[in-house]
């Protein structure tokens, strides 16, 4: 789940050396010390994020309890995102609930979000899923200019849960979530635009969509460019672009990716042939259980000899190591 803090740290910027930060972080703790709410919260950043102080998960929630018990919002929130995700106290769904839903009834939209995602998803520890509550909640952000919860509630437009099914709304939602740069959003809106739905079908307006969110590393936007470049649907066909954007999501592990420049490499579009390299994507695609990356893998190695299977197979060995999973 999406980790959703609020930091808006208080302290003065004073360009001035250590003896400056460290003056202002003494500061920051007497006041804290003194019982200053908006204090408490700054100190309590400080410590989440070990800006001026080593991060420290504990007294960061000790520092948002005591501000969020004076009614501070900001602390609140963060304050249940730690219960959440048991950071510095123990995971806690109902204590976070708890806390969000005080933050969110002050108005705080990252709260008004972080309460609507507990009841999207379904949590376990007596926490039940409940789409209209979600719906509530995405509402009050959206309604006020929160990306993610545009695109969330963008979401629930389009599979219908919560609202009745309306595609139109969904691609309204997104829009304005994908402006603010939502990278969900931004990759949904380019699927709305290939299929038509909420939207006249245009592939040039799917093909900007999809690049915007490729451009910022997701892998499903990436791979589909790789797609409209092979197809030349929304853009000139170029099968040397296609390569460069599948390659970039498959070095990210993604299997259709992996499986569509294997392919190339297969034909030799828009990279030399070498079936070796071939049999290598195709082979980490079919390890992820892509039915279309086996049989084209078994297709190519029809065209190879002993050799070169053994060595697409080290490769492929030698990328799964230097690419393990979950790792950067």
């Amino acid at each position: 789940m999406k980790r959703t803090l609020l930091f808006v740290l208080a302290l003065a910027v004073i360009p001035v050396g250590v003896d400056a930060q460290v003056s202002d972080l003494e500061q920051t703790r007497a006041r804290a010390e003194q019982g200053d709410a908006l204090a408490q919260y700054d100190l309590g950043t400080m410590y989440d994020t070990g800006f001026g102080v080593p991060e420290d998960d504990a007294e960061a929630a000790r520092w948002y309890l005591l501000a969020a018990e004076q009614g501070d919002a900001f602390a609140q929130n963060n304050l249940g995102v730690m219960y959440r995700d048991g950071e510095g106290v123990p995971q806690d769904y109902a204590e976070a609930i708890r806390w969000y839903r005080l933050a969110a009834e002050q108005g705080n939209a990252p709260a008004q979000f972080n309460l609507g995602l507990m009841y999207d998803y379904d949590l376990g520890q007596g926490i039940l899923q409940d789409d209209v509550e979600a719906v509530r909640w995405y509402r009050l952000a959206a309604e006020q200019g929160f990306g993610d919860a545009q695109y969330n509630l963008g979401v629930m437009y389009a599979n219908g849960r919560g609202v009745p099914q309306d595609d139109a709304e969904a691609v309204r939602l997104y829009r304005l979530a994908a402006d603010q740069g939502n990278v969900g959003a931004q990759t949904n809106l380019g699927f709305m635009y290939i299929n038509g739905q909420g939207v006249p079908e245009d592939y040039a307006e799917a093909f900007r969509w999809f690049r915007l969110a490729a451009d910022q590393g997701v892998v499903v936007a990436q791979t589909n460019l790789g797609r409209m470049y092979v197809d030349g649907e929304g853009v000139p066909q170029d099968y040397v672009e296609a390569a460069r954007w599948y390659r970039l999501a498959a070095d990210q592990g993604f299997a259709p990716a992996q499986r569509g420049l294997g392919v190339m490499y297969g034909t030799g579009q828009g990279v030399p042939q070498d079936y070796v390299l071939a049999y290598m994507w195709l082979n980490l695609a079919a390890a992820q259980g892509d039915e279309l990356a086996q049989e084209g893998k078994d297709l190519t190695e029809q065209q190879m000899i002993r050799e070169q299977i053994a060595e697409a197979q080290r490769m492929s060995r030698e990328w799964l190591a230097a690419h393990p999973p979950g790792g950067n």
